[in-house]
């Protein structure tokens, strides 16, 4: 199954893009009106890769920007559990990275949840820092990290 490169996400996604929400998270999950206002908004980039013999939805990352900061937020990065261990989640990482960079941002930050280690071995090795401990920070009264990369 080899993989598109990112593209931005487009109403023709929705479907597959709140069926891969909720089959990755059991927690905060966004739905269908939140990802059509997001496409819609100049301070959200939702990037969706998919395969390119089916037209499969394999991954999408969503990043955060707001007009007074130089920290940009990835608020969520999910790989279908068919497309995992394929390079999606670093295609995905990779492209937000570039697109921060490209756009002038001073660092990407990020939150995820203490027990992801497959999550968090991704980001440390593009040299993510836990920067804080988030307690009770998801349902569940998971604790979750916030991590930083810094470009400067």
């Amino acid at each position: 199954m080899t993989q598109c490169l990112p593209r931005p996400a487009t109403r023709a996604d929705l479907d597959a893009l709140v069926a891969l929400e909720a089959a990755t998270f059991n927690y905060s999950q966004i739905g269908r009106q939140s990802f059509q206002r997001l496409m819609q908004r100049p301070s959200a980039q939702l990037y969706v890769v998919t395969a390119e013999d089916t037209g499969q939805l394999l991954g999408y990352s969503l990043i955060l920007t707001r007009k007074n900061s130089r920290i940009w937020r990835l608020y969520s990065l999910a790989v279908a559990s068919a497309a995992r261990g394929q390079g999606i989640g670093r295609i995905l990482l990779e492209h937000a990275l570039q697109q921060a960079q490209h756009a002038g941002a001073n660092a990407l930050s990020l939150e995820v949840k203490c027990d992801n280690a497959a999550a968090i071995a991704l980001y440390r090795d593009y040299g993510f820092e836990v920067v804080d401990v988030l307690p009770d920070y998801y349902p569940g009264h998971d604790d979750g990290y916030r991590m930083r990369l810094s470009f400067t």
